[in-house]
């Protein structure tokens, strides 16, 4: 099977992964979502409080309004909050400073199911309509499963760096 009729292939077989503006009640979602120590393995091990979540959902409303992308609440086919996915500018003090960042999240019961891969798809397309040319994604070098989403996205290995906070080996993948 040729690259192009295994991606449609594999296409048909992505869930149907919704993205909608965060709500002010997606924060209360997000919260329990993430409150899961396996799903924050690689985000800093514990879920923002409840009003940092709160806060976060107010900021990418507006960014969203503004940029037309953001980080926006992934639901399932039965509209239940599951995650979220996005893209926003990559504003820590070190590399890739400026480029547009996108990452996403999702409930661990949800996991193996193709919903990350359908909405970072989302993601991109989002993204680029608004005129962006090119997204990177920063994945900890450990976190095999964001690892394989980008690959499946087609983006590849393009920088490899030591992150500040965590002292942990990260991978930019564009």
């Amino acid at each position: 099977m040729t690259p192009d009729r295994r991606a449609a292939s594999a296409d048909r077989a992505l869930p149907a992964a919704r993205l909608r503006v965060p709500t002010h009640e997606d924060a209360f979602a997000r919260h329990r979502v993430f409150a899961d120590p396996d799903v924050m393995e690689f985000h800093g091990g514990e879920a923002a409080e409840l009003p940092v979540q709160g806060e976060l959902t107010a900021r990418q409303r507006r960014h969203d309004a503004e940029r037309g992308f953001r980080l926006w609440t992934m639901v399932d086919e039965t509209d239940r909050v599951i995650g979220f996915t996005g893209a926003q500018p990559w504003e820590q003090d070190w590399d890739p400073t400026g480029e547009i960042e996108s990452g996403r999240r999702l409930g661990r019961e949800h996991w193996g199911r193709g919903y990350a891969t359908a909405a970072a798809r989302q993601t991109l397309e989002r993204v680029r309509t608004t005129g962006v040319p090119d997204v990177v994604a920063m994945v900890d070098a450990r976190n095999t499963r964001s690892t394989a989403v980008t690959q499946r996205l087609g983006m590849r290995l393009t920088e490899t760096s030591t992150t500040r906070v965590s002292r942990r080996e990260g991978h930019a993948t564009g």
